[in-house]
């Protein structure tokens, strides 16, 4: 019988759907694994289902047995995964897109108002029992309706975050590799470079990959062209900003705050960034709805059945 690792806790409804179809070795614990105990447990089975915790870099997948043909991803992202390598071992690699999307605009939007509207600072305020003061002056942040909404990357979440901007009565503005048909831009403004995008972004979300191209973009002369007083949202990788460059924004006041669900070390975060009051934190947390997590496991499972019934999967990268 087929033998599918899955090397993370899934929902419920996912492992119960790999142990009927499969030889399913769950990590019923959600330890992360070592390098080396990674590699033991796919020595014996024929499919694996990583998140984004386990990295398939060179090395691991050199060490990865004939038998195992694919990689069936539970994530959009894939910057774990050196593709080169394993379309040169031939190991099919998968991903799980358009089902978080939602999911994941919601976040961005939750991050962008929390920022805006300075929701960790009053949280904590409340929670800690030094509210006792009110005033015209008190807890003001920065109104988003009517605001530029700047996206950098205008793929399915992009354009998920888009829709909800548009809702907050926000004009929205885009920088992509490639331009949108008319009928997908609606009403969006394209911008042919990022720093044309950054000169107008009043905030400014992230929902581009992290690519090598794109490993730092976000840096202090990326910040030095956005307007005085504006809001970073990062939803997409931590990768994509340069924290050192971040934090000294947000020190000086360039930037008004910063809505974060995501960071170059994960878990943890960044100790800078956390100590700062104006910055919004989640603990990556963007698909993190049980149909959205249901919707993955189950999109991964269907790329895994078809390289085993031998048909192409539907979202294979590599």
């Amino acid at each position: 019988m087929t033998r599918v690792l899955v090397t993370r806790r899934l929902t419920d409804a996912v492992h119960a759907r790999v142990e009927r179809d499969y030889e399913a070795v769950l990590n019923m614990a959600d330890r992360v694994f070592t390098r080396d105990e990674l590699i033991a447990a796919c020595q014996e089975v024929d499919a694996v289902i990583p998140c984004h915790s386990e990295i398939f870099d060179a090395a691991v997948i050199a060490a990865l047995p004939d038998r195992l043909k694919v990689i069936a991803n539970h994530s959009v992202g894939v910057d774990h995964v050196d593709l080169a390598a394993a379309k040169a071992r031939g190991v099919i690699v998968t991903n799980t897109p358009d089902v978080l999307s939602d999911a994941t605009a919601e976040i961005a939007m939750l991050c962008m108002l929390g920022a805006a509207r300075r929701g960790s600072e009053g949280d904590r305020m409340v929670r800690e029992g030094r509210w006792d003061f009110w005033s015209p002056a008190f807890m003001v942040g920065r109104q988003v309706t009517g605001k530029r909404l700047g996206i950098l990357g205008m793929g399915r979440v992009g354009r998920a975050m888009a829709d909800r901007g548009r809702g907050f009565g926000m004009e929205i503005h885009y920088h992509n590799r490639r331009r949108l048909e008319p009928a997908a831009e609606k009403g969006a403004v394209y911008h042919d470079t990022l720093e044309g995008l950054l000169a107008v972004s009043d905030v400014l979300s992230l929902h581009c990959p992290a690519t090598p191209e794109n490993t730092g973009v976000m840096n202090a002369a990326a910040f030095a062209r956005m307007p005085d007083g504006a809001i970073l949202v990062n939803t997409a990788r931590g990768a994509l900003v340069d924290e050192a460059a971040l934090v000294a924004a947000l020190r000086s006041g360039k930037l008004f705050a910063a809505g974060l669900d995501v960071f170059r070390t994960e878990p943890g975060g960044n100790p800078e960034i956390a100590a700062l009051e104006n910055v919004f934190l989640l603990p990556h947390i963007g698909s993190a709805t049980t149909e959205t997590r249901d919707a993955m496991g189950f999109r991964a499972l269907d790329n895994v059945d078809a390289v085993f019934a031998g048909r192409e999967p539907g979202d294979r990268v590599a």
